[in-house]
This record gives structure tokens, C-alpha cells and sequence, in this order.
């Protein structure tokens, strides 16, 4: 798979260090419209060819996938030229600016043919996939509610408040757990800065039977946090991302419900049992995120973060975007 890199701002670095190292994969372009990072790509890999014309890229009949790692106001236009081309195609979250872009490539997608897969990066931790494991082997139960804080100090963003910014990282997650969407989502946020972009954001997604998930984004914290918590009837687990060595701690902890037919009534007692730290692999998630890309590219698979994951992701941000301008309102998806 000879592979392009577009863009080498904060993320493409990375991208293009992962496929280089990635079997079966071989980065034959690199883009970029400033001059210093240019130069920088050609000083970290000079076997690269680097252009300011991603035109360069899309004529190479060599090339057959693209990543796209520049900014979101652009990914749709790429994207779009890539795929009309024949082009297999990564793109960093999320994958447009809004749903109607989202859907045409998806639709252009399966019309050329061709992979289109989102760089929902956390999805490949190997934290989150043995969250996968452990939800899908129904140990926690009826899920009841997830939890989810991603905070820190910075970075600021220029062309997205911080709900596209972070949460695309939280609604993967737990799209790729649950397998489905919600029915409605509510958000608040408020902005604290001169550029009119939210910076504190609270998301609430109902998914139906008594599920509901909270999502909290923030780029104002002076201490950086990134939890997620999903309770069950049975057992709970606890994600922390930043604990190098217990990401995941499963709780026997919670209550249990009878009823007592002589005084018609429910009875509620607790239990404080066990708490399991299964091992996590210290694989690199984003290594294990080329390797799927090169492999669908290869066997014609689907993406486990294909363009109707990204789509689904985009729809449930624009929900929240529009709660936040209506001071919370619910929204029907």
C-alpha cells in the first residue's frame, strides 16, 4: 500500500512515523503548505517525497490511500478528491464539519469501492478493547449509566469549540462498546475565551432502557483527567487512561434490588465485593490503527471505525452543537 500523508502539523508526524513502520505499508508522499514543516518531514524522512500540493498526490497513480491529518474546515474537499480518484482514504476525527459531508462520502465510498475508515484512535487501545470484551461477555450486567471526563489544560483549537474537539475521542468509545446510537442527546456549554468557541461542554446521550451517558469536555482544567466509568447491574469497570499500570479496574460493588411481597414494597441492599485489574498490552494504539487501515486496504475488509462510524459520531456533535445554542434542548435523532 503506497500511502500520502497530508498535513504534518501536530498529528501527521505521527501518522506518517506509524506507517513507515507498518508492514505491507510504504509512505510515498508527504504535504504540507508551511515551509518549515516541509523542511522538517524531509530532515525526519528523507526518503519522502514532500510537496505544498496535495494536486501532486491525487495525479501519482503509486498512491493508493491517503491520510488526511489537516484541519476539519478541509477534510470533506480532500476526502472527496481522493475517493473520486480511486483512492482508499483515513481521515482524522472527526470526519467532516457536518452530516450531509459525512453522508456523501460514506455513499462515494461504497460507490467507488474504496476503504474509508476515521482515525478514531482510541478505539485501537488496548484498554478499550478489553472494555469491548468485557461488556460484550455481559460480566457488568444491564448497563445503567457511563461516565465520561476529558479534561486539561489547552489546547485550544482556532476551528472547533471543545466538543469537536474532544469528544469525538468519548463518542467513538462508546459507539464501538454499545454497537448502537442514542435517541436524543442534550448538551450545555460556555465560552470563556475572545474567539466565541466553547471551551466547557457537558453532553448527555440517552440511549433508551434506562441507559444514559455523560460526557464532559473541558479545556480550561488546571489538572488533566481522562475517565470513564460504566456501571452495570452486576459489576462496574473503571477506565483511566492516564494509569499506566491498572487503565482498567472492574468492581463487584452496587446494589441489589428485591421485593418483599408482604410489604409491597422494594428492598434494596449493597454488595462490596472484589475489585479485578485485568493486564493491558502496552501496544502503541495508533501502530494497531495503521496495521487495520493497511489490512482492509489489502482484503477489501471494513473498518471497524468505517465512514458510517464516523458518520454516526459527526451526527450525535451536530445534535450537541445544536442543545448547546438552544440552552440544552433535547434533541431527537
Amino acid at each position: 500500500m503506497n500511502i500520502a500523508v497530508i498535513g504534518y502539523g501536530y498529528w501527521g508526524p505521527n501518522l506518517l512515523r506509524n506507517f513507515a513502520e507498518t508492514p505491507g505499508a510504504n509512505v510515498v508522499w508527504c504535504v504540507d503548505k508551511r515551509p518549515e514543516r516541509r523542511e522538517l518531514a524531509r530532515k525526519r524522512q528523507p526518503g519522502v517525497a514532500v510537496s505544498d500540493r496535495v494536486e501532486e498526490v491525487f495525479e501519482d497513480r503509486r498512491v493508493d490511500a491517503v491520510a488526511i491529518a489537516t484541519p476539519v474546515s478541509t477534510h470533506f474537499t480532500l476526502a472527496k478528491m481522493a475517493l473520486e480518484r480511486g483512492k482508499h482514504v483515513l481521515v482524522e476525527k472527526p470526519m467532516t464539519r457536518t452530516v450531509a459531508e459525512a453522508e456523501e462520502l460514506a455513499e462515494l465510498a461504497r460507490k467507488r469501492g474504496c476503504v474509508l475508515m476515521v482515525d478514531h484512535v482510541f478505539v485501537f487501545s488496548p484498554a478499550v478493547v478489553k472494555m469491548k470484551e468485557i461488556v460484550d461477555s455481559s460480566r457488568l450486567g444491564k448497563l445503567f449509566f457511563i461516565d465520561s471526563v476529558r479534561i486539561n489544560l489547552g489546547l485550544f483549537q482556532h476551528d472547533v469549540n471543545v466538543v469537536w474537539d474532544l469528544a469525538p475521542h468519548d463518542l467513538s468509545i462508546v459507539d464501538y462498546l454499545l454497537g448502537r446510537a442514542p435517541r436524543s442527546v442534550s448538551a450545555f456549554g460556555s465560552v470563556h475565551a475572545a474567539n466565541d468557541l466553547e471551551d466547557v461542554a457537558y453532553l448527555t446521550l440517552d440511549f433508551g432502557d434506562g441507559l444514559i451517558a455523560s460526557i464532559h469536555v473541558n479545556w480550561l482544567s488546571p489538572v488533566k483527567i481522562r475517565h470513564m466509568m460504566i456501571c452495570g447491574s452486576e459489576q462496574s469497570l473503571l477506565y483511566n487512561d492516564l494509569d499506566a499500570s491498572e487503565r482498567i479496574k472492574v468492581y463487584n460493588r452496587g446494589i441489589n434490588v428485591t421485593s418483599d411481597e408482604t410489604r409491597r414494597q422494594l428492598l434494596i441492599s449493597y454488595r462490596s465485593g472484589d475489585v479485578w485489574s485485568p493486564h493491558i498490552s502496552m501496544e502503541e494504539p495508533l501502530g494497531r490503527m495503521a496495521r487495520h487501515f493497511a489490512a482492509c486496504v489489502k482484503d477489501g475488509q471494513t473498518p471497524v471505525t468505517d465512514g458510517q462510524a464516523g458518520l454516526r459520531v459527526v451526527k450525535i456533535l451536530n445534535a450537541a452543537q445544536q442543545s448547546i445554542k438552544a440552552q440544552g434542548d433535547r434533541v431527537v435523532l
